[in-house]
């Protein structure tokens, strides 16, 4: 089994649904097999800037953060992690919120779904508190690239607690698709991708499974390793 450095917890559409198809093409990759994808032609976007303005989602893989990448404390194993997530999955119901909305959250560009939303943010919740015992606490260098932010102080209280300040009540569950940009380059990007992402905001956000994603470090992609059903 491949060593990796870290794990996620990701909510990542399927192939099989159109949110999935057009996510996994807009970042150009694959996250199951690392395969890269032909790009979506975007009017008024040229393809050299589809491809600059996506670098750190298309690493991360189309996904919405459930709970934060984090080491495997030493004594546990991938094999016991997966486990422990299944049997977390069977004992969850599938997840119906508000149709998604396209939107800017600060200077990237994410789709984000609507109310109800509780259901969403109590299932990230139960994921970070109940697989806390796998998480090999955070070293200060880390901790500190995350101060180095600006940190309220709850969320400050949240990342010595949980290894991540963005959990529980601060948590803001989003498909990310863009890197930061300037704002020129976000409004432009908008109001060109909005024509294309319209149809996916049509219909509730379903998430009917939870995802494990490995991380082999060294800025290489993240991988999706397996696919959990909310079955409860």
């Amino acid at each position: 089994m491949t060593d990796y450095q870290r794990y996620a917890l990701y909510y990542a559409p399927s192939v099989q649904r159109d949110l999935g198809q057009f996510g996994n093409a807009w970042l150009g990759r694959d996250p199951v097999t690392d395969d890269d994808l032909p790009r979506p032609a975007v009017s008024g976007i040229d393809a050299d800037d589809v491809i600059a303005a996506t670098t750190s989602p298309t690493r991360y893989g189309f996904h919405g953060t459930l709970k934060p990448p984090f080491a495997v404390k030493d004594g546990q194993s991938r094999a016991e992690l997966e486990t422990a997530v299944e049997s977390l999955c069977t004992e969850t119901a599938p997840i119906t919120c508000g149709p998604l909305t396209f939107k800017s959250i600060g200077q990237f560009l994410a789709l984000v779904p609507t109310k109800p939303v509780a259901p969403l943010e109590n299932l990230a919740g139960m994921l970070v508190r109940s697989l806390d015992d796998f998480r090999k606490p955070e070293d200060t260098a880390a901790m500190n690239k995350r101060r180095a932010a600006g940190l309220t102080e709850r969320q400050e209280d949240y990342l010595v607690a949980w290894g991540y300040p963005y959990v529980m009540e601060e948590f803001r569950f989003h498909l990310t698709l863009s890197n930061k940009l300037d704002p020129e380059q976000l409004a432009r990007f908008e109001a060109c991708l909005r024509p294309i992402v319209a149809p996916l905001c049509d219909a509730p956000f379903q998430i009917d499974d939870v995802c494990l994603f490995g991380d082999l470090g060294n800025g290489k992609p993240f991988r999706l390793l397996k696919r959990f059903a909310l079955t409860g």
